[in-house]
């Protein structure tokens, strides 16, 4: 019988979806209900912060930055691999939220979505002038498909992160810190899953011949 923690044997559904989500739902919680998460937080950061307008926000990245850890952790313990996203997503968190923090400046933590998704956007431009598409290796190879349709997706994909990190822009710099979080979650994942969604009939029209048989 196989077991989960099997080199490259992927995990399912249920738990790599808790592990995506779990540190966004974290976030979320800890912004909305800081005094639930004070006790383990106060050690860590001044009264002043905790006292203060954003210290929803403070708390929020203070509790994301080892929950990120944390799925990665429970991710390679599983799988013995780490996807390229989750990697950069949860390095981006350590060290924004560290600069929040170090500069008691709420935000880094804000600019922290905008700069991961224009790395990612710039990324799969320059693969695509590269002729290397890395969408496939983005994707974990769960698509088969041709040629051109690996262009026109990677091209797709790239364009909306600049859409992404352009709103996250409009959002934090126009917003309250509560508005933010909730654009963060679940208002961005929302966006991403409509966006798949809606890939789905140029993925299928575009399947290599080879896995399509």
């Amino acid at each position: 019988m196989s077991r989960g923690g099997a080199q490259g044997e992927p995990v399912s559904p249920g738990i790599k979806l808790a592990l995506d989500l779990g540190p966004l739902i974290l976030f979320f919680v800890a912004n909305a209900r800081p005094k639930l998460f004070e006790p383990l937080v106060a050690p860590f950061v001044p009264q002043t912060l905790l006292a203060g307008e954003s210290a929803g926000l403070y708390t929020a990245t203070l509790v994301l930055m080892p929950a990120v850890v944390a799925a990665l952790a429970v991710s390679w313990r599983l799988t013995r691999r780490l996807p390229i996203m989750p990697v950069v997503t949860a390095g981006l968190v350590v060290v924004f939220g560290a600069l929040t923090f170090y500069l008691q400046d709420p935000s880094f933590i804000k600019m922290k979505p905008t700069v991961l998704y224009v790395l990612f956007a710039l990324t799969l431009y320059v693969g695509l002038a590269l002729r290397k598409p890395l969408l496939p290796i983005v994707f974990d190879k769960a698509f088969d498909l041709t040629e051109r349709g690996w262009h026109v997706l990677t091209l797709r994909w790239a364009n909306f992160f600049l859409v992404l990190a352009g709103l996250n822009e409009l959002v934090w710099r126009t917003q309250s810190n509560d508005v933010w979080v909730a654009f963060k979650f679940p208002g961005i994942f929302i966006l991403v899953l409509v966006f798949s969604l809606a890939q789905a009939p140029f993925i299928m029209r575009h399947t290599s011949k080879e896995r399509a048989e």
